[in-house]
């Protein structure tokens, strides 16, 4: 096996790994090098649906996304499916997101396999939540560790042109803004631009300029990034907890279609730095 760091604080390129067989403690070494680089890269894997969802289970429980449950969506609950077709316009993960961090207990991690690529084009860009939270000043540090935010699902759900009918919910959460990873206890911004609405017992203003601050953190500074260049056979996970991300939608007019697999988070998101005293 050879492990190749994307860049030295954020992802992995792993080729020698064969994600069918994880039999003889390869889950655990899996497990490691999952929580060692946050995003993962793997190579000439021959998974079918079943296997890439055994893949998922080794970190837990495997998740349902909530436009299965809020529209009836038809087929695995346990499969996502991405999909950009020639006249698609905005495409799933077309904004630096978290997955459902909308959820009361967001995913731990997600494993996706493209299942029909584009000739080229359509990477998968990753930003470290950690260092995005440790390049800021000290006093903005302070002041986000103190606040809470409200991630909505119709938020998402607005920037795609899609609104529940009556009757149908989507979730709707209130999370720390920086919260502690649940491995490595390493702080994590938890704001991101497709889910976090507003920042709570902040105006409109207010919360509107940190938020947008933060998001253009993010999205503008290429140092706190890694980038996964997809070929056929490859499979990218990531640690949903840890890192955002973005598909790069720059193939069209060529289809590109995944599937995706998360996993049910190991309890829903804690405070980092707070004073537990007067929390």
């Amino acid at each position: 096996m050879n492990i190749e760091p994307l860049t030295p604080h954020l992802g992995a390129q792993i080729d020698g790994f064969d994600l069918s067989d994880l039999s003889g403690g390869r889950a655990d070494q899996l497990e490691e090098m999952f929580y060692t680089h946050r995003v993962l890269v793997f190579r000439n894997q021959e998974l079918d649906r079943d296997a890439h969802k055994a893949v998922g289970r080794v970190f837990g429980e495997l998740h349902v996304h909530p436009s299965k449950k809020a529209f009836g969506i038809k087929g695995d609950p346990e499969i996502f499916k991405v999909r950009a077709e020639a006249d698609t316009v905005k495409v799933n993960g077309g904004r630096w997101h978290m997955d459902v961090s909308c959820d009361e207990n967001p995913p731990t991690g997600s494993i996706l396999r493209l299942l029909e690529l584009p000739p080229y084009g359509g990477d998968t860009v990753f930003c470290d939540m950690s260092r995005a939270f440790e390049t800021l000043s000290g006093p903005m540090q302070r002041m986000l560790t103190e606040l809470d935010a409200r991630h909505d699902g119709q938020r998402d759900l607005r920037w795609y042109g899609l609104t529940p009918d009556p009757g149908q919910t989507y979730p709707s959460w209130v999370h720390p803004v920086v919260t502690a990873h649940p491995v490595s206890g390493r702080p994590v911004l938890f704001v991101n631009e497709g889910f976090t609405e507003d920042i709570v017992d902040m105006s409109y203003d207010e919360s509107r300029a940190i938020l947008a601050m933060l998001f253009d953190h993010v999205a503008r500074n290429p140092g706190l990034q890694c980038r996964a260049t997809w070929e056929p056979g490859t499979v990218v996970m990531w640690d949903n907890r840890a890192v955002q991300h973005f598909a790069v939608h720059d193939y069209a007019p060529h289809p590109r279609l995944g599937e995706r697999v998360s996993v049910v988070g190991k309890g829903s998101p804690i405070a980092w730095g707070r004073d537990r005293s007067t929390a």
